[in-house]
């Protein structure tokens, strides 16, 4: 947390930048208010990089793009319904929105948009209020109404206006609140959390694609662990991923399993610092922390208690892969991530069997067709998915998979590991025998590839005896 002095000052140079200053002076030459608003005005005073630019005013959406197209290189208007004009000046993106007075009935997903005409009102139906904070332009004055600058000195999250107003108004800042949470690493306040906890069913008004969203932004902070807690004692995750709070299994009287909850915490902050020490992917990497926090959803359907007091989760993987894809699809994903964590969940127990016995170099080629252009996630989850307290046993995985790693690496350098494909393609197979497109030149194929996969490159002339050999055998 800056000094009030020192967040005021970076505001200043931020208002002196060619932006703000060409956007404060064109708008108080046309007779309007504008003010930096929320998010800019709040990372001020944290000391965060200010990225976004949003600005509010008492202009309509018509006199926000007369003032603005003028001193602008592009704009937009594709949320003008919203009071909302985009633009480009001096290289740099802005949202201006005009002042808003929304109503709410209680029942839609959407409120009823009415404009404003005061920059108070405004700031008081915002979400909450360290972001119900405004610098007026060009005269440089903060405006706080609600005492969000003490609430970012004290490091807390509280609604503008009663938690019961403001999120029966919009539910969807309950979960706002957890990715705030995760984000700032605030606490939210009593009364707030409780509310949350009260007005959990009303999230089930929010569309998927705004819920999803939301979940996306609190996955792809830096420790999104606070705010999952959140959302499951809130009773939110019931709501919006019941699988998760699915995962704190009672345990045995024995207390020979560990809780599946607390161990896929755990997981996401370990594949999240492989995801940066690593260095691999672009980062933050959404597949990656949806995997891990997902990785183990299979096991309350799967759990079983065997004799001596002994529990198992057979299959779960591949249980939990079905789930969360049926979940993910539900929560309006693409499909490419959908496909991505459902094929990491299905894999993520295989290098475990890698401990029980050297595996052959077949073994290891088919851990990296299986794993695709996943690989690298594959290595992160497998990896991440260590959470034993045993040391001895820790470092002995971890050997284990630098020892994999390796030898992908060496038969990758050999063998073009990355592209493993027969010898021979469809083309070559129907040439060599007689045959038209059809079923059987994939059947050849397979056979061609299992080949390549048990014992590596053997060339195009022992790929084609193979393959006659093959073909003689199936109509034998």
């Amino acid at each position: 947390m800056q000094s009030v002095a020192t967040a005021l000052d970076r505001l200043g140079e931020l208002a002196a930048s060619p932006t703000v200053s060409r956007l404060a002076a064109a708008f108080e030459a046309a007779g309007h208010e504008i003010a930096l608003v929320g998010g800019p005005v709040r990372d001020a005073f944290l000391g965060r990089p200010v990225n976004d630019l949003d600005f509010t005013t008492d202009a309509t959406p018509d006199e926000i793009l007369a003032i603005v197209k003028p001193i602008a290189e592009a704009h937009w208007d594709i949320g003008r319904a919203f009071g909302t004009i985009g633009a480009k000046i001096a290289g740099e993106t802005v949202e201006i929105t005009t002042y808003r007075a929304d109503a709410y009935d209680g029942a839609s997903r959407k409120p009823e948009v009415v404009f404003g005409s005061s920059l108070e009102d405004d700031l008081t139906r915002r979400d909450f209020t360290v972001n119900a904070l405004a610098l007026r332009l060009p005269k440089l004055e903060l405006v706080d109404p609600s005492g969000g600058v003490e609430d970012l000195v004290a490091q807390v999250l509280r609604t503008p206006a009663a938690p019961e107003q403001s999120f029966g108004d919009d539910p969807l800042r309950m979960l706002r609140a957890a990715r705030f949470a995760a984000q700032l690493g605030f606490a939210v306040e009593p009364a707030t959390e409780q509310a949350m906890t009260d007005l959990a069913a009303e999230i089930d008004r929010i569309s998927a694609e705004r819920v999803r969203d939301e979940l996306t932004k609190l996955l792809l902070s830096r420790t999104p662990r606070s705010g999952i807690r959140l959302l499951v004692e809130s009773g939110l995750a019931e709501r919006v991923l019941p699988e998760l709070p699915a995962l704190s299994l009672e345990r045995d009287e024995h207390h020979r399993h560990k809780d599946v909850y607390e161990h896929s915490l755990t997981v996401l902050d370990q594949a999240i610092d492989y995801e940066i020490e690593r260095g691999v992917l672009d980062s933050p990497d959404l597949i990656v922390r949806l995997a891990a926090l997902l990785h183990d959803i299979g096991k309350p359907a799967t759990r079983r208690f065997e004799a001596g007091g002994a529990v198992s989760f057979h299959h779960h993987d591949v249980v939990g892969a079905k789930l969360a894809r049926k979940r993910l699809r539900a929560l309006r994903f693409d499909n490419d991530t959908i496909a991505a964590v459902s094929r990491l969940i299905e894999l993520h127990l295989r290098f475990f069997g890698y401990t029980d016995g050297a595996w052959s170099d077949s073994a290891v080629r088919r851990y990296v067709r299986d794993a695709g252009d996943q690989l690298e996630r594959l290595h992160i989850l497998a990896r991440a998915d260590v959470t034993t307290r045993n040391r001895r046993k820790a470092d002995q995985l971890a050997f284990a998979y630098d020892d994999l790693e390796e030898r992908i690496a060496v038969l990758a350098e050999e063998e073009e590991l990355a592209a493993v494909r027969p010898e021979l393609d469809g083309a070559d197979i129907m040439r060599l025998l007689g045959v038209a497109p059809g079923p059987v030149v994939g059947e050849a194929y397979r056979y061609l590839l299992e080949v390549r996969l048990d014992e590596g490159p053997i060339g195009p002339d022992a790929a084609t005896e193979r393959l006659l050999d093959w073909w003689a055998s199936r109509d034998a």
